[in-house]
């Protein structure tokens, strides 16, 4: 399985970007991950970027699909946050989501993490399959059926998280793929914060993908649709999308 990465981030209409993202590679795995911190300049974006940091620090010293190490992983990332709130009032209250995906390119094979809300997509065809889970108040309404899916994304509270990494009280739950997933020729990834997805339903997404020769250029088609809709106080947003392709074709990673 040969593998394209692409990726995008802007501040939208913030002064500042808490986003981070990033990805890693060593012939047989790829990694990639997707942060979108919180807490306030000087809080969010450090958050998101030691958490960025210490997963794939910690995945490249040891590779693996195994969902402990990733689980393993992820706790390591909070701790880090931890420690470093203590280290001033300015951070204590820091905050990141993450989404970590896991490519095994020798056995075609695909594991996936995640904290909060920012998400990870599988496009396959014609279908799009959401296979992550916020863990958000509004997704628990909905799942609860207190909310209806349409109701979800005029809801007031709707940005507020259940779990995040930086929580110091037992708190954070991270939700690990249950087993690897076998991949097929032609699966698309796309990994993305709220300040995307919050634009694209499914049929949006499966579009504008069919339309795209490049993963490059289909990250850029959304971003032309962020801006279009010109919502006022936009978040930060970023995507990373993985492309996987017919191994006699030539291996490609971009950032």
């Amino acid at each position: 399985m040969q593998v394209e990465v692409a990726a995008i981030t802007y501040s939208g209409a913030r002064p500042y970007n808490e986003d981070a993202h990033g990805y890693w590679h060593d012939g047989r795995y790829v990694c990639c991950l997707v942060n979108d911190g919180a807490g306030g300049h000087g809080g969010g974006d450090v958050a998101s970027s030691l958490a960025r940091e210490t997963l794939l620090c910690g995945f490249s010293r040891e590779p693996g699909m195994g969902g402990e190490t990733l689980r393993a992983l992820i706790d390591e990332a909070n701790a880090a946050i931890v420690a470093r709130q203590k280290e001033s009032a300015e951070l204590e209250k820091m905050r990141s989501t993450t989404t970590f995906l896991v490519i095994d390119m020798q056995d075609d094979m695909a594991r996936w993490a995640h904290v909060g809300d920012s998400r990870i997509y599988l496009l396959r065809g014609a279908t799009v399959q959401q296979v992550t889970t916020d863990q958000s108040l509004v997704q628990q309404m909905v799942s609860s059926g207190v909310l209806s899916a349409a109701d979800a994304a005029s809801y007031p509270h709707r940005n507020v998280l259940l779990s995040a990494l930086g929580a110091n009280d037992g708190s954070m739950e991270i939700s690990v793929s249950d087993d690897a997933a076998m991949l097929r020729d032609g699966d698309v990834f796309l990994m993305c914060t709220d300040g995307l997805w919050e634009h694209f339903d499914d049929e949006a997404l499966t579009d504008s993908l069919a339309q795209a020769r490049t993963p490059q250029a289909w990250l850029d088609s959304l971003a032309a649709v962020v801006a279009t809709k010109k919502k006022p106080g936009q978040d930060n947003y970023t995507a990373l999308t993985v492309w996987l392709s017919d191994p006699d074709q030539a291996t490609r990673i971009m950032a």
